[in-house]
């Protein structure tokens, strides 16, 4: 009670507009000297009830919301938040009040449709000023919007529009309701009011500029046609959040804050007369941070995309894009600003900003808020303007940018002073640059962006450890981008991404290869999160699968090839970095493909069924082998895939194109692999190899479980079995996960002549020996004492011990050295070289030697000292693997001559 009566006196002595209302509205002032908020709430929605028109009612509950809200906020009864979204509800109710009102007007028989309101700025986001304009597009559907046989539909939308417009802003002896503005439209000087909804969808699909990207981040459907309203918004999301960074719309925001901030000179400094939302630390900059952050990161993480700055700002603090000290700043900093830019609407219901320049003025809006004087309330404010204008200019480039000569011996010296031995590759690359010859640097704003960055790149590569390597590789990737604007932005705007660039360039070929491909790999490194190890499969099956409202099966294939993508990259550029193990990565690689085989098999299966139905009692399963099942991929491998289905073989499908079991899921299967293998506009996704199924190549794709639990009872050969020891289900139900891991049990440990396949096991190693002969001495695989002879050295102890059977190689290496059944330097042994192939597909993918300034890379990945302490590491390992497996060959060879 005591300080809603402060907050009238204050409102009555300091606030003209609000005295004002305090006489039009004495119930109200009654209601609200009681303390009763809510109810004084009612009664001004209820104000208009009995006036002579729709425009009076809107006005008259306009002024008592306006004396509800002030007096609430003044006396602390209402956060922000709440203020904003009174405001904002009740234009979205005048809105839809006024578009009711001309409807009935002009089509009396007609209902609401075929025009729809879009809000955008404050309104949009539910933020709206205490007197504040309204900033809506209004859009029409020619097809379904009522019309006399006299009018065109566009004629009949503009008379809507306009007439809704002046029922709103019109003002008589109770003022008026909002100010409309619809110069935020398309092209507003050439357009008309309203406009043809797919007119404004191929605007924004193909011409808008990048402040109306962001400016779509607080667009929401207010009033009329939801339906139409939501279409459009759903339709046009591609253009505001996109996959790959748009740096030209970044730009365009950060310009806009320059020219505010020079045009608004006389409200830049901070005191009498700063201009709380265009000032330099004042509220738009705020917003513009957010929205900034919200563009990079939006278009990959939907959970950025609040409207709302104060919800951007948590998300983003949430999300660690931003700092969350930073977050917590500029959300205390936007709650002041934004509330003295409400004590100074108040005075007069006047949309202003600036605080006063007059000593009295300022003291008014400063007692107002329930400060002494104008010195107490610049105090209050001083502090958060300082630190948001700080904060601002660290995202806004300085003017001076430094550049590259293009003289070539001021050039050459440059290039020396930088740290190039020698200026010749460099001088050459760069002419090249220069020239106009590549596509991707034709225009001047990509030859513009590609200055802005040389200084910084030229920099990183003359420290890189092979500078020519890397500029070679730079040169081939610029020659494959088909536009290069946004990722020598993206480089610009993001100074550690230069380093880490040079240093893909300079020693991961396949990353190198893949950026040439897909520049916008890029982008995905500029979270933090991207060098966090994947979460788990679930998790990611979430990420990798999620698609935005409308989206088909064909942009899922697109979608998860991208994020896959963007996976596999950032777990290489983990390695090149050296912030990850390469065990861990290679069990990362295993967790993103599986995540990506779960997504696309069940939306195959979905489309599949809608055609075919389901097969009763039956679902397809997928059995994992190799390094897939063993959870330890490399960037480079296959995935080795059998596929199973359950129920009856003899069943048919029930949908409107049944089919047999059989031909439904081998049908399946190939869909499946398909959408694995596939290339789309997003590139490549992974090799699948069927060839293990049984029969091979020969046999059917899918077969059933009880033809696959007969297969390996009866008919399979030993290297199948050799095989199963690393299979996993990753696709199917629980159950048929548990019932196809007690087939592969029971076939495990099946009565067998271990004679039989210990011998078979070594003769198939060494016709691997004489039919894929190592690349060099350092092809960890395929060496003597390498990965395979490990292989095959555990699944033979596996099946003389009966013991150990476990998908992981480490883990059922740990396992068997546990029990003494193989010598304890194994497992460092396998660690060694599973590390080794690991980091090899990035830095030697034939297998060979790496150069000389990569060496010291792999020598780190692998957890030693220098290149020389690993390769006596990798002879001490290759020795302790050769002496188990040549101790296992002797062995047999010897029961061979006794049996002889």
């Amino acid at each position: 009670m005591e300080a809603m009566a402060e907050a009238l006196a204050r409102g009555q002595a300091h606030a003209p507009f609000l005295a004002r209302q305090m006489i039009a509205y004495p119930r109200l002032v009654v209601t609200l000297q009681r303390g009763d908020v809510d109810a004084a709430l009612s009664q001004a929605l209820a104000a208009g009830q009995g006036t002579d028109s729709v425009a009076q009612g809107l006005r008259r509950v306009r002024g008592g919301l306006a004396l509800v809200t002030a007096i609430a906020d003044l006396a602390g009864l209402w956060s922000l938040d709440r203020v904003t979204a009174v405001l904002s509800d009740f234009a979205d109710f005048a809105l839809e009040s006024a578009i009711a009102a001309a409807f009935a007007e002009r089509y009396p028989d007609a209902p609401v449709r075929g025009l729809t309101v879009v809000a955008l700025g404050k309104h949009g986001s539910r933020e709206l000023n205490y007197s504040s304009d309204i900033d809506p597009i209004v859009l029409f559907d020619p097809d379904t919007l009522p019309h006399s046989a006299r009018e065109e539909p566009v004629e009949a939308a503009v008379r809507l529009t306009r007439r809704i417009c002046d029922l709103l802003s019109a003002r008589d002896a109770d003022g008026y309701v909002f100010r409309v503005d619809l110069r935020l439209r398309p092209s507003p000087e050439v357009t008309p009011v309203a406009l043809p909804v797919n007119a404004a969808i191929s605007y924004y699909e193909s011409v808008a500029l990048g402040w109306e990207q962001a400016a779509f981040i607080r667009a929401r459907v207010a009033a009329g046609d939801r339906a139409l309203g939501d279409g459009f918004l759903s339709a046009i999301r591609p253009f505001l959040w996109r996959r790959s960074l748009d740096f030209g719309a970044i730009d365009a925001i950060t310009d806009i804050s320059r020219r505010i901030r020079d045009h608004y000179a006389q409200g830049q400094a901070f005191g009498p007369g700063y201009d709380l939302k265009r000032g330099r630390g004042g509220i738009r900059e705020v917003e513009f941070f957010a929205q900034v952050h919200q563009l990079i990161h939006g278009g990959r993480d939907p959970s950025l995309r609040p409207g709302a700055t104060r919800a951007a700002v948590r998300a983003l603090g949430a999300a660690g894009t931003i700092a969350p000290e930073v977050a917590a700043h500029l959300d205390d900093a936007y709650v002041l600003l934004r509330t003295i830019e409400h004590r100074l609407q108040m005075v007069d219901d006047r949309q202003t900003h600036a605080l006063p320049q007059q000593p009295a003025a300022l003291d008014n809006v400063a007692r107002l808020h329930g400060l002494a004087d104008g010195a107490a309330l610049l105090a209050l404010l001083g502090p958060a303007v300082t630190w948001v204008g700080n904060n601002y200019d660290r995202l806004v480039r300085a003017d001076s940018v430094e550049h590259l000569s293009h003289e070539p011996d001021g050039l050459a010296a440059q290039l020396i002073a930088m740290g190039f031995g020698d200026a010749q590759v460099p001088l050459a690359r760069i002419a090249h640059w220069r020239d106009g010859s590549i596509r991707a640097l034709r225009s001047p704003a990509a030859r513009q962006a590609l200055e802005d960055l040389l200084p910084a790149l030229m920099r990183a590569l003359a420290q890189a450890p092979d500078p020519a390597t890397a500029l070679n590789r730079l040169d081939d990737m610029i020659g494959r981008l088909p536009s290069a604007i946004n990722f020598f932005k993206l480089l610009a705007a993001r100074p550690a991404l230069v380093q880490l660039l040079a240093e893909i360039l300079s020693h991961a070929p396949t990353l190198a290869d893949a950026l040439g491909k897909r520049a916008e790999l890029l982008d995905g490194l500029i979270d933090a999160s991207a060098f966090d190890p994947p979460p788990a499969v679930p998790v990611l099956i979430d990420q990798i699968g999620r698609l935005e409202p409308g989206e088909d099966y064909q942009t899922l294939l697109d979608r998860v090839r991208a994020r896959v993508g963007d996976r596999r990259f950032a777990l290489g550029a983990q390695i090149v970095r050296g912030t990850a193990d390469p065990l861990d990565v290679a069990q990362g690689y295993s967790r993103v493909a599986e995540a990506a085989i779960d997504v696309l098999t069940r939306a195959t299966v979905a489309a599949f069924e809608e055609a075919h139905g389901r097969v009763p009692g039956g679902e397809l399963v997928i059995l994992a082998l190799g390094r897939l099942g063993g959870g330890a991929l490399t960037h480079a491998s296959d995935l080795d895939l059998i596929y199973l289905f359950t129920g009856d073989f003899a069943a048919e499908s029930d949908g409107a194109k049944p089919l047999g079991a059989t031909l439904y899921f081998n049908r399946l299967a190939q869909r499946v692999t398909n959408a694995l293998t596939v290339q789309t506009g997003s590139g490549p996704l992974y090799d699948v190899d069927t060839r293990l199924r049984p029969s091979g190549a020969q046999g059917l794709l899918a077969v059933s479980f009880d033809s696959f639990a007969r297969y390996q009872r009866e008919a399979a050969w030993a290297w199948e079995h050799l095989a199963l020891t690393r299979a996993r289900p990753v696709f199917g139900s629980a159950p048929a996960r548990t019932a196809l891991q007690a087939i592969i049990a029971d076939t495990l440990a099946m009565p067998r002549d271990m004679q039989a396949l210990a011998r078979a096991a070594i003769g198939m190693r060494g016709d691997i020996a004489t039919h894929k002969p190592p690349a060099g001495p350092l092809d960890v695989k395929l060496v003597p004492g390498g990965l395979v002879d490990l292989e095959f050295l555990v699944h033979v102890t596996q099946f003389l011990t009966r013991s150990g059977f476990d998908p992981s190689i480490r883990a059922a290496l740990t396992q068997l050295i546990a029990a003494g059944h193989l010598p304890e330097p194994l497992l460092p042994a396998h660690d060694l070289v599973t590390r080794f192939l690991v980091v090899s597909r990035l830095v030697s993918p034939r297998s060979t030697e790496p150069p000389e300034a990569t060496r010291p890379l792999v020598a780190r990945a692998c957890g030693v000292a220098d290149w020389q302490a690993l390769l006596a590491s990798y002879a001490a390992a290759r020795q302790d693997i050769s002496n188990g497996w040549n101790a296992l060959v002797a062995r047999f060879a010897a029961t061979d001559r006794e049996g002889a």
